[in-house]
């Protein structure tokens, strides 16, 4: 029997859940650009320009700064196997569904893990790190910065500052922060951090940018064993996008061009206004929410700006207000996740998705909708 296919034709949609964002044209345009080798010179020019400005968006120095071949999930799982090895004492902040994530590669590495945790909605307490570590001899302590499932911006310099007393290196999630609120690797001692293309960045998923430290380089080439993961390998990885280009795997060429473009937006309209334009929008929306009558689940405080988690009001249907969204407005929020299933919705204001335009286009929406 043979089947036949149409063209494919997607719908446009305005993407204000927690990722992915909508992206700019010109990023669009830049992934349809001609195909080139992987070791071709234009497209070893291409990295080496991708890697100059991954340091600036990450405000780093760190030589070693790439974006791995792979979701952010993959920056997550790079971040730890090349840190951790068999014994190692590893302590993993968890206050929402990405803590939780590190914790189970922590224990497939067969590192010693400990725990921290938070209510869901709430910062880790920064009295309780120190308290921990004065038992608890961790050599990793990994931490989120801006919780997807949950919408907290964690503050990061304290605990940045009580890891490294206790000669610990610092891991930092910034999957959903990079590009959207300050996030300064270098002031702020940060030795890994790991983030993703498909949100702030405003590119398509499938690239993982990392920074190392030179401490956090240090310690791999210290490892007694091989790192566990052969594709997520940073020793051999780092040939790769160094001087030497050791053949390691057939880069996404097209992923490549779309974050260079992607990199390119952001430096052009600057981070400082950049991080201003996601809070001016997200206090923007959070006014026209309580207006509503609807309430915020995180302290005002500690809100990221780039996704927003709402409480569902009593008289509402999450499944069915999400489904309405979409059908009658095209408008994509996210549900919650975890114990937060059911009694959130998530809205983002991401890149290239966060203007004043889709601040009022969701609130006409909800308005009519409840």
């Amino acid at each position: 029997m043979t089947t036949e296919y149409q063209d494919l034709s997607i719908p446009e949609r305005v993407l204000l859940g927690p990722g992915p964002s909508n992206i700019p044209p010109s990023v669009s345009n830049a992934m349809s650009q001609n195909m080139l080798g992987h070791l071709d010179p234009v497209f070893l020019t291409i990295m080496e320009e991708v890697q100059e400005m991954l340091r600036s968006v990450f405000m780093t120095e760190n030589r070693f700064t790439i974006p791995i071949s792979g979701t952010g999930s993959a920056g997550m799982e790079s971040a730890l196997v090349n840190t951790i090895e068999k014994g190692d004492h590893v302590l993993i902040c968890v206050n929402g569904v990405f803590g939780t994530r590190m914790c189970d590669i922590v224990e497939r590495c067969g590192g010693i893990l400990k725990r921290i945790d938070a209510e869901w909605g709430k910062p880790i307490d920064t009295d309780f790190v120190r308290q921990t570590l004065e038992d608890f001899p961790a050599r990793i302590v990994a931490i989120v910065h801006a919780e997807t499932s949950t919408g907290v911006l964690q503050p990061l310099e304290e605990i940045s500052q009580i890891v490294h007393e206790r000669g610990a290196l610092f891991i930092v999630d910034a999957v959903t922060s990079l590009a959207g609120t300050e996030l300064k690797i270098d002031d702020w001692d940060v030795d890994v951090c790991y983030s993703g293309t498909q949100k702030c960045l405003s590119c398509p998923p499938g690239l993982a940018p990392v920074t190392f430290s030179q401490r956090a380089i240090e310690k791999l080439r210290e490892r007694k064993g091989s790192v566990q993961s052969w594709y997520l390998d940073m020793t051999m990885l780092e040939k790769y996008w160094g001087p030497e280009r050791v053949y390691h795997h057939t880069a996404p060429i097209s992923m490549i061009y779309a974050l260079r473009e992607s990199l390119r937006l952001v430096l052009e309209e600057g981070l400082q206004a950049r991080w201003e334009r996601h809070r001016k929008y997200h206090n923007e929306l959070v006014s026209g929410l309580e207006k509503l009558g609807l309430s915020m689940l995180v302290e005002e405080k500690y809100r990221t700006p780039m996704l927003n988690s709402v409480i569902i009001p009593e008289t509402a249907d999450d499944v069915s207000v999400r489904q309405q969204l979409l059908k009658e407005y095209n408008i994509e929020v996210g549900s919650g996740l975890g114990p937060l299933k059911g009694k959130i919705w998530r809205i983002g204001l991401m890149g290239h998705s966060c203007t004043r335009e889709n601040v009022e286009v969701v609130l006409h929406a909800l308005k009519n909708l409840l």
